[in-house]
């Protein structure tokens, strides 16, 4: 099976190197194995060098990652979930492989190989046909519904104590707490389903306690008057009426508090529970309840994407030159959208009711889930929620130092 080559009459030395005996049909297993990976390693190398000479950046074509397992996937014409579709290169390497693995298999199984059928298509047609098979997110509505892992979403958009020129690092407290719960209708046995409706509302003002007086800089944005928390129930009472609407709408268990079906909290960014619920919950000097916890799911981001998809601008942006501008050069950044513009991009109706409203914002932020339902958004967690956090101005649990508060 070797054979040996002597080099003496070239070099004063003598060294015998042994070949494998290629032959041009291979006689055994090892052989056989040798040639296919001999074969696979060539092609390889080929399309490899042949991809980098055309001057493609790979930055140009792929797809960035979507944020924190984004909860967006599309539909084959099945009715079955798929991910996004490959960009033009990747479709090209897989077509390639697909190719190879198939002038492989009849080299090895050529004398059972049989003529094609007149009138069927080649091999390279039904690879793209299969490429092309996912729906265009652009389309108003999703044909078939999706799985949707969550039988209700809570819907959440508190209003918090603010001062001008403060931040979210400023100990805000919650002075209104409005919630939307919407649930499936038509929810098949497989959890498809593509239409929620709101099944009830909660709404209730929150009396401060470090701080009780609102600045007028917080009346103004808000619409919440002074005399309005001054008889709302403080946090603990809130927490405890919410309960109850829990309790009524069978959504966690009476005697343990455990959930008895899937739901999710649906916020408009992540800042109604990673901060101003922590940090509540610290000055109240209360555990984040159990059916409070878990990550979220962060609307805007989901709507965000959603308008990346429309305007194809979810492959990763060519790298600067100058990873470092100079000072005053605009660094891009991805673009965030506000209620009133998620409502915009999805073609709804104008906001409704008065912005920076808690229970109308929570109202506006349902009609956006409404919408991706029906467009075939899966609707899932994408941002965690760590009840644990903590600022600089927090001493023991529920005070809070005044001297780390600089308004």
């Amino acid at each position: 099976m070797y054979r040996a080559l002597d080099i003496s009459s070239v070099f004063p030395f003598s060294i015998a190197i042994r070949f494998p005996q290629v032959h041009l049909v291979p006689q055994s297993a090892p052989e056989l194995a040798f040639t296919l990976l001999l074969l696979i390693t060539l092609f390889s190398t080929f399309r490899i060098l042949r991809y980098y000479i055309s001057f493609k950046s790979p930055e140009d074509t792929a797809f960035s990652d979507t944020p924190d397992s984004l909860a967006t996937k599309n539909l084959n014409e099945n009715g079955d979930e798929s991910t996004i579709p490959l960009s033009p290169v990747s479709s090209s390497l897989v077509a390639s492989f697909i190719g190879l693995v198939s002038s492989i298999g009849t080299m090895i199984v050529s004398p059972l190989a049989v003529r094609p059928v007149p009138g069927s298509e080649p091999p390279s047609t039904l690879v793209e046909r299969a490429l092309d098979v996912l729906p265009k997110l652009e389309k108003p509505e999703s044909p078939f519904p999706v799985k949707q892992p969550y039988d209700s979403l809570l819907v959440l958009d508190v209003e918090a104590t603010c001062r001008e020129g403060t931040d979210f690092n400023w100990p805000n407290e919650i002075i209104e707490w409005p919630v939307m719960l919407l649930r499936w209708r038509n929810k098949d046995s497989e959890g498809r389903a593509k239409e929620l409706y709101v099944a009830d509302e909660f709404r209730s003002f929150v009396k401060p306690t470090w701080r009780p007086e609102l600045s007028a800089f917080c009346t103004s944005l808000t619409g919440i008057t002074q005399a309005q928390v001054d008889r709302a129930p403080k946090f603990t009472k809130v927490l405890e009426s919410f309960y109850e609407f829990l309790l009524r709408n069978k959504l966690i268990d009476p005697s343990t508090g455990e959930r008895l079906e899937q739901f999710i909290w649906c916020t408009d960014g992540p800042f109604d529970i990673r901060d101003f619920v922590v940090k509540q919950c610290f000055i109240s000097k209360v555990q984040m309840p159990l059916w409070l916890k878990g990550d979220v799911l962060d609307v805007r981001k989901v709507v965000t994407y959603y308008l990346a998809l429309q305007e194809g601008t979810v492959s990763k942006p060519p790298r600067p030159k100058n990873p470092f501008p100079k000072g005053g050069t605009l660094v891009r950044r991805r673009r965030t959208l506000n209620i009133e513009q998620q409502l915009r991009v999805l073609n709804l109706a104008e906001f409704i009711g008065r912005q920076h409203s808690g229970i109308d914002d929570t109202r506006n932020i349902a009609r956006v889930l409404i919408e991706l339902a029906k467009r075939g958004i899966r609707l899932e967690p994408n941002t965690p929620i760590y009840p644990g956090r903590r600022w600089q101005w927090m001493g023991k649990p529920g005070q809070v130092l005044e001297e780390y508060c600089f308004i």
